[in-house]
């Protein structure tokens, strides 16, 4: 009997251990290849492509208003969006003089790459795009991000102050962190067991396509970026909660935070344009060049 029930838990912890192996392989894949939306090119709009430093070719929409200020907006979407969901704040900085390009994120819409790396490749593609809007005569370059997108900022902003200021809106503090809590939140696991499935994917990410997820650390690397930024955070997000940007802010005391009753995730706009526009817009006009 002993023996039988020694066989019996043995292959049930081999069991259980191919279980969470697998569906930890499952997560990784799924965060790491998201579905491409895809929008057609606004009428007054150009297509552009740039070559990643990884060879990936990029793609993007650029807007050029009726009567320029000289100076340009990097308007960059959140995790499974496009540059179709970015272009919709085109307009607001159309109006006022501004330039603007909409990027495909790696892995995202047309943009080439074979995952999503949460800003691992995407900070250095931003730079290279803020090099090509310098190329394009911009003046002074400036950047909103939503969601991963504020994150990625975060993350350049932190390798080369390329932008003169940067509003993030709903960025994460920590990946790990962010991993684990929607977990939690939308699947149900217990947080700690949720947290140990997220650290497995990092670890898995790491092993079979060599991303270190693990550096991602958007509090780390504000702390250190010396490019003003507006956070925004909706007090209704329950995809990433605000005490995230609560913690961004308190990491750098030169970045400013709004948080916006009603809103939800990335939500903002919508709940409040009239003030997201004269805030933005404001931020921007009150940072010139500083690199």
């Amino acid at each position: 009997m002993n023996r039988r029930l020694a066989l019996f838990a043995a292959t049930l912890l081999i069991f259980i251990a191919a279980f969470a192996v697998t569906a930890t392989a499952l997560f990784c894949r799924a965060t790491l290849h998201v579905p491409r939306r895809l929008g057609p090119r606004p009428p007054n709009s150009s297509e552009v492509t740039l070559l990643a430093r990884d060879g990936a070719p990029l793609k993007a929409w650029w807007f050029q208003p009726q009567l320029s200020n000289g100076n340009c907006v990097l308007v960059l979407h959140g995790i499974g969006d496009s540059r179709a969901g970015a272009a919709g704040f085109a307009p607001m900085f159309l109006d006022a003089g501004y330039s603007v390009l909409t990027p495909d994120s790696r892995a995202h819409g047309a943009s080439g790459g074979d995952f999503v790396t949460y800003g691992l490749l995407e900070k250095y593609d931003v730079l290279d795009w803020a090099a090509w809007m310098k190329q394009q005569g911009c003046r002074e370059l400036y950047a909103l991000g939503e969601s991963l997108g504020a994150v990625i900022l975060i993350q350049s902003a932190a390798v080369q102050p390329v932008f003169s200021a940067i509003v993030a809106e709903c960025a994460y503090a920590d990946l790990l962190d962010a991993g684990a809590d929607r977990m939690s939140r939308f699947a149900g696991v217990p947080r700690p067991l949720a947290r140990v499935m997220v650290e497995g994917a990092m670890v898995y990410a790491r092993w079979v396509d060599g991303l270190d997820l693990r550096s991602v650390s958007p509090l780390r690397d504000i702390a250190r970026a010396p490019t003003p930024i507006l956070l925004i955070h909706g007090l209704n997000d329950r995809r990433t909660p605000p005490s995230n940007s609560l913690r961004l802010e308190r990491a750098n005391p030169r970045n400013s935070l709004w948080l916006v009753p009603g809103a939800s995730h990335t939500g903002a706009y919508a709940a409040a344009p009239v003030e997201f526009r004269r805030r933005v817009l404001t931020w921007f006009a009150d940072h010139p060049t500083t690199t």
